[in-house]
């Protein structure tokens, strides 16, 4: 196999060769975003199961903090109930020695009051515990749906890992040899290259003549630019998509050429 030559200096390049080096840019992330299509969705399958799980996470851990304070408020309410009684006790024992009749009602409205505490405080209680069962219910479905998720992410990654084993070296090669060639091309040109790469289709933002057409959105382009885009004496770029043009002759196929 051939020795890859290293990129030219860019000081040192003619427009014929910036237009090979972009042209020689574009195989190679091309190469790249073929690698990127065998993976297909599942980088971002992976992505989004990462973030659902971390999501019911919070969830339940938000939830399992809400249990804890109202089991906090419930065993409160207990105690007051339980302080309510007492003093209920304290002035029964209190009404067995009143000296006259104002004493009594005075002692019966403060028993009357904590009844009625009592009352409002098993209330809450009830309410209270019908939040815990609830909450316990909703932590329980959570529950099932996050194990569910991450037997999901697992296999997930495993498949993208599965795939990523077989071509990392391939496509390490080639993000190497893009950055190289990227170092070496015009900060200009290189700006226009990834405006037109990012907001075409299939990512082509370099293209060569096919058929007398724009190699890109297959658009007739007159003979004499033609003429100028092979003589590479300056950057041109299709008036319909906006695509930079080359003139890179491509290897003709081994039955055409009477190779083997």
């Amino acid at each position: 196999m051939a020795k890859e030559k290293n990129p030219t200096s860019t000081k040192e390049m003619t427009v014929e060769e910036k237009l090979k080096a972009i042209y020689e840019l574009q195989q190679i992330d091309s190469a790249i975003d073929r690698i990127k299509t065998l993976r297909g969705e599942l980088p971002l399958e992976v992505q989004d199961l990462e973030d659902e799980i971390a999501g019911l996470e919070t969830r339940i851990r938000n939830y399992e903090d809400e249990i804890k304070q109202l089991e906090a408020a419930i065993a409160g309410k207990k105690n007051e109930i339980e302080e309510a009684r007492n003093l209920i006790k304290k002035y029964e024992e209190q009404q067995m020695n009143v000296r006259n009749n104002r004493e009594f009602d005075s002692i019966s409205k403060e028993i009357e009051y904590q009844t009625l505490e009592i009352e409002l405080c098993e209330k809450r209680i009830r309410e209270f515990t019908a939040q815990v069962k609830e909450k316990t219910e909703i932590i329980e479905e959570s529950t099932q749906i996050l194990n569910e998720r991450k037997v999901d992410l697992e296999n997930k990654k495993k498949d993208l890992d599965d795939i990523t084993n077989d071509t990392r070296k391939e496509e390490e090669e080639l993000i190497r040899r893009s950055e190289e060639y990227q170092k070496i091309i015009e900060p200009r040109l290189l700006s226009a290259y990834k405006r037109i790469r990012a907001n075409a289709r299939n990512g082509l933002a370099v293209v060569t003549i096919e058929r007398d057409a724009c190699g890109g959105c297959f658009n007739k382009i007159p003979p004499q630019r033609q003429l100028d885009i092979q003589s590479g004496k300056k950057i041109i770029v299709c008036e319909y998509c906006g695509r930079i043009l080359v003139d890179i002759k491509k290897p003709e196929p081994a039955e055409k050429t009477g190779k083997k």
